[in-house]
């Protein structure tokens, strides 16, 4: 789902080290990967690629070996995309995550994780970071810590990698463009917000979610919660059940439950793209959509319909998926 719970955001927040202490042993001894949230409405108009190609020497200077750069709203679209990554980051032995976030106002952040070693790809906690207000002054502040700083990465590349996504995602699971049968016969599984683990802590590294309050938070939850139940009711005539802790695929199907609704939320060509679908110039659809699926449990599937649904407003993308469910096609 969109947001974590209010707790756990709470808690990465609060346990990110503001530069304190120097930079992270990972860091200094270890290969790693740099992800880029850029927002399309700071100014002045950057590219992920022009900031990684700024911030790359900076990287070096502070004493990271950062191997490869993707923006972080490609691998951040789905679980299934984050475990497809954390392989391909496995087998290149990679220690930490760097995450560079610049928010619509210009402000920016930038953090090191060490890497998980699973599809979550972050911790919880135990984040270093720092902020700046302009990109000379966060590469001042990593040329300044490299000074202090003893680093064991000599072999390092001169120039920033930008290796194709596609290339990260080898083993993700199939969309298919259809419905499920069934949805009569099983309940529908509802997670809710903090209740589908830890795989949704990259997301709140993004230019529109980092920094969130714990009080907004609190409060989309209850909207979401509010708004999901009337939009079932009046779209989806089925049984339907809200699933408010973390439960494991037997212990679902046990419950009559053999169907599950997922939301994805990034770019638009981006998700349409992890889903199979061959469209024109993908890069110009930029604008961030929401899009549900139906994951079927015991197989393993995954259902996005036969409609193109998306939709910046999350209940109309619903209410559309909803709808869409009613067509049936051989």
């Amino acid at each position: 789902m969109k947001y974590l719970s209010a707790l756990l955001l709470f808690s990465l927040i609060q346990t990110t080290s503001w530069g304190q202490g120097g930079l992270p042993d990972y860091f200094l001894d270890g290969k790693s990967v740099v992800l880029i949230s850029n927002s399309p409405q700071a100014r002045p108009a950057m590219e992920w690629q022009d900031i990684a190609e700024i911030i790359h020497p900076a990287i070096l200077e502070a004493g990271g070996d950062p191997v490869s750069y993707y923006e972080l709203e490609d691998v951040a679209l789905s679980e299934e995309i984050q475990a497809g990554y954390a392989a391909a980051f496995n087998k290149r032995q990679i220690r930490s995550i760097i995450i560079f976030t610049r928010k619509s106002n210009g402000d920016l952040a930038f953090h090191i994780a060490p890497f998980t070693q699973n599809k979550n790809l972050v911790p919880s906690s135990g984040v270093w970071g720092i902020q700046a207000t302009s990109l000379d002054l966060l590469v001042e502040n990593l040329n300044n810590l490299g000074k202090t700083s003893k680093s064991n990465n000599l072999l390092v590349l001169e120039v920033p990698e930008f290796p194709l996504s596609e290339s990260g995602i080898q083993g993700a699971k199939k969309f298919i463009a259809k419905n499920p049968l069934n949805l009569d016969v099983f309940k529908l599984g509802i997670p809710l917000s903090g209740s589908s683990g830890d795989a949704g802590l990259l997301m709140s590294y993004r230019y529109d979610m980092l920094g969130k309050t714990e009080q907004a938070i609190l409060a989309e939850q209850a909207s979401e919660r509010a708004g999901l139940e009337q939009l079932l009711e009046a779209h989806y005539p089925y049984q339907y059940e809200f699933l408010t802790s973390i439960k494991g695929d037997a212990e679902l199907v046990r419950e009559r439950i053999q169907f599950i609704l997922v939301r994805l939320e990034g770019k638009e060509g981006d998700l349409m793209k992890s889903m199979g679908l061959e469209i024109e110039n993908p890069d110009e659809k930029t604008r961030i959509v929401v899009k549900y699926y139906i994951r079927l449990i015991i197989r393993d599937e995954l259902y996005f319909g036969p409609v193109w649904d998306a939709d910046p407003d999350w209940r109309k993308a619903l209410s559309s998926f909803l709808d869409n469910l009613k067509i049936n096609l051989p």
